[in-house]
């Protein structure tokens, strides 16, 4: 790897932008074998200033992926690893009294990083949640009464086991509607999987810190800037109106029980225009939407509950949506 740049030049930022994205995107992917669909949605919520929940059986590289992402962008790391038994402090941190003559002194804790791995995160309980989404939604922490900011860079990737599985519960819809993207990280493929061993044989451990760590492709000073990049991004109103009529459709939906909120084509528009950044584009298409919408609605919408019987999935109703509202020209 060559050392990080921490500097994009005016009159190519955009392309240079790019070429930093498909390097990360490749440096992830190298480890993260597989997952290609998940390390895109990975980026893009970095990007696009939001927080990105990972849902997968055990096993499926998801806290590789946000540890290899966390290295590839040059940013520092924190992980906590959610338990029914965690408090809120255990998240925010705590005052200590070290030494009586200078009184109680503010211990930060975990969430005080830049990229935040919260493993298992249906798994706390409800009070160490709100603790989270304070910290997700308005990018600080309350703690003995007082408010202290989180770093700019700050971005929640969580984890979390299906629901079905023994000692996981849903997460409230209040918290899902803050994270900006939800992927599914499956069984990888078996070409991805034989690729997979061949790495291990020759000596890859993901489960040694140093193997996980690389050096930084792009350094914090650049991540600013990757992320400026997507304020430059036009959405023309044909766009716009693609976006809101996909996110009302949901509304409107016999099979749909709780359609997407307005937060949701804000955040639809948020990714697609991520999206055309990593494209090398200043303007978003509705390809850029089209390929966003799982991502940014299946953790928006509740199915009817008849159609859970019948084993159809939030990305089979979009999917529907998606092929009904004509896209614009």
């Amino acid at each position: 790897m060559t050392a990080p740049s921490n500097q994009l030049s005016s009159a190519r930022s955009l392309e240079e932008g790019a070429a930093l994205l498909t390097r990360v995107r490749e440096a992830v992917g190298a480890r993260v074998v597989g997952q290609d669909a998940a390390i895109e949605d990975a980026l893009i919520a970095f990007l696009a200033r939001g927080h990105l929940l990972i849902e997968g059986v055990p096993g499926t590289a998801k806290t590789l992926l946000v540890r290899t992402l966390a290295s590839a962008l040059g940013l520092t790391f924190g992980r906590i690893q959610f338990t029914p038994d965690l408090m809120p402090s255990d998240v925010t941190g705590v005052s200590m009294l070290r030494d009586p003559a200078r009184g109680f002194e503010f211990q930060q804790g975990p969430i005080f990083t830049d990229i935040l791995l919260a493993d298992e995160i249906n798994r706390a309980p409800a009070k160490t949640q709100a603790a989270l989404l304070e910290g997700m939604a308005e990018r600080q922490v309350t703690s003995d009464g007082r408010t202290r900011p989180l770093g700019e860079l700050f971005t929640v990737y969580a984890t979390q086991n299906p629901v079905e599985h023994e000692g996981t519960y849903p997460l409230p819809e209040a918290q899902l509607d803050r994270f900006l993207l939800k992927t599914v990280m499956g069984y990888p493929s078996a070409e991805a999987e034989l690729e997979m061993l061949a790495h291990h044989e020759a000596g890859f451990d993901p489960e040694r810190i140093a193997d996980m760590a690389m050096t930084a492709i792009v350094g914090d000073g650049a991540a600013r800037q990757l992320r400026a990049l997507i304020d430059g991004v036009r959405v023309a109103p044909e766009v716009r109106e693609y976006i809101a009529a996909i996110t009302r459709a949901t509304r409107t939906e016999s099979s749909v029980s709780l359609g997407a909120s307005p937060r949701a084509s804000v955040a639809l528009m948020r990714a697609a225009r991520a999206a055309a950044v990593i494209e090398g584009r200043d303007y978003a298409v509705p390809d850029d939407v089209k390929s966003r919408v799982a991502s940014v609605l299946r953790h928006r919408i509740t199915l009817a509950p008849e159609l859970e019987v019948e084993g159809r999935t939030p990305d089979d109703v979009l999917a529907a949506i998606v092929s009904r509202v004509p896209a614009p020209q």
